[in-house]
């Protein structure tokens, strides 16, 4: 049936395509399946993200190749070219083992006929450069041409040039970034391990930013001891830094260790509050409305002081007077494309109108909870404006929210913005594109 490592890849684009799959969850379980390890597991997973990530600017090759629209090739197909055009315009691979390995897979599924016409399609695909490609066949426009090198919608480059707003000139820099392999960003669990010694166990790098990350260069972070025995676990700096300016946020009066996650699903930040807020002897509610989400909550904070609760957070139910509570809203996810491959061709602008709604609701329910004197932090996954500032300052027009200066919550931190919220990016901060903003509720009356 051909290469094992390329099946495994054309598999992964066959679920992402036809169940709508998350590449992330199925490349890690086929990877075991088939008991592929070490550099061709590497390799597997760079064809299979690599191929997803760059989707558009492959499509168009495909298409200028094939002489019709991608949308007339039969699907299993596309992927196989995917992966093929992947290989020679994307990788060191020889044009050779990639046209070869290919028409191979093509032909023990398809037979002769198809796999010549993949074997003709990659032919006319290799006879240019990436570079010469994006030439041909790029918009003229500025970002619709950065848009189409680094392979990302036109929408979301224009979203992210609009939050760069006076930098937007960052804009190649941050398509760059975002469209590279990311490193692996450990969290060190508080009261057990220090990052110190996290990187000496794992020969990793302490974090730039939390005090608490550690970079890996590559590897499965599920075989490190102090993963399985639950010391440490996978987290973005950038998530880390969103739990930590929640902890750090200047109250009003004494806290009293009243702690909510109003979003928690899939509980890394629930897991770094819950173990911070052991050492003070407080304790952590964590809201999650889908029970499967909720069990990787408990999963996740087992033996911490979280208590889950599954419960819509626009109607939790729970009894107010919360010091702290945490807002990390469902959004887009624009801000953490590079490390869901195939998430950039799913989103739409369309889908931003509902999500507002939810993320201006969720806010709304945890103010009610929150106690005269203590604090909301907001906090996305997306840097899209309507998603960050636009809420928070719509939220703090229509109430007596203080907005505080979130830059302050991130000490060491540099280029967060001008405030009052903080922005953190790939291509600055080496972190997923995490906005936070924060806001507390005045003890005395409004005035």
């Amino acid at each position: 049936m051909g290469d094992p490592v390329r099946l495994v890849a054309r598999d992964v684009l066959r679920a992402v395509r036809e169940r709508d799959a998350y590449a992330n969850l199925v490349l890690p379980a086929l990877l075991r399946e088939r008991k592929i390890s070490g550099r061709d597991a590497a390799l597997a997973t760079e064809l299979a993200y690599g191929a997803s990530r760059s989707r558009g600017l492959l499509d168009a090759v495909i298409a200028a190749g094939a002489g019709r629209p991608v949308e007339e090739i039969d699907g299993p197909l596309l992927d196989v070219l995917r992966l093929g055009v992947y290989q020679l315009l994307r990788t060191r691979i020889g044009a050779h083992a990639a046209v070869d390995t290919s028409v191979d897979l093509a032909r023990a599924e398809f037979g002769t006929g198809k796999a010549g016409f993949v074997n003709a399609v990659l032919r006319r695909a290799g006879e240019k450069t990436a570079e010469e490609w994006v030439r041909a066949l790029a918009p003229a426009d500025p970002v619709g041409h950065m848009a189409f090198e680094f392979a990302h919608p036109l929408w979301i480059a224009q979203a992210f040039a609009d939050a760069l707003g006076a930098r937007a000139g960052e804009l190649r820099d941050l398509l760059a970034a975002d469209d590279a392999r990311p490193s692996v960003h450990l969290v060190a669990r508080p009261g057990e391990i220090s990052a110190e010694e996290l990187a000496l166990v794992t020969g990793g790098e302490e974090g730039r930013w939390s005090p608490y990350a550690v970079y890996l260069d590559g590897g499965d972070p599920g075989k490190l001891d102090p993963v399985r025995e639950g010391l440490a676990a996978v987290q973005d700096e950038g998530s880390q830094l969103v739990a930590l300016a929640l902890t750090r946020a200047p109250l009003e009066g004494r806290d009293s260790g009243r702690w909510l996650d109003l979003c928690a699903g899939p509980g890394g930040k629930a897991a770094l509050l819950g173990a911070l807020a052991d050492i003070d002897g407080f304790r952590v509610d964590a809201v999650e409305p889908a029970e499967h989400r909720a069990e990787l909550v408990r999963k996740t904070t087992k033996d911490l002081p979280v208590d889950v609760h599954v419960v819509d957070g626009r109607d939790s139910g729970l009894t107010p007077g919360y010091d702290r509570i945490l807002v990390d809203a469902p959004c887009t996810g624009l801000g953490a494309l590079r490390r869901r491959p195939e998430a950039r061709w799913r989103r739409t602008p369309a889908d931003v109108r509902d999500l507002v709604v939810l993320q201006r609701e969720l806010l709304a329910a945890a103010w009610e909870l929150l106690r005269p004197g203590g604090v909301v932090v907001y906090s996305t996954c997306s840097p899209h404006l309507p998603e960050t500032v636009s809420i928070v300052a719509d939220f703090a027009r229509r109430t007596d929210a203080v907005q505080l200066d979130t830059r302050e919550l991130l000490p060491g931190v540099t280029d967060i913005g001008e405030g009052p919220g903080a922005q953190l990016w790939p291509h600055r901060h080496g972190t997923d594109a995490m906005f936070v903003a924060a806001l507390r509720k005045p003890s005395g009356p409004a005035n």
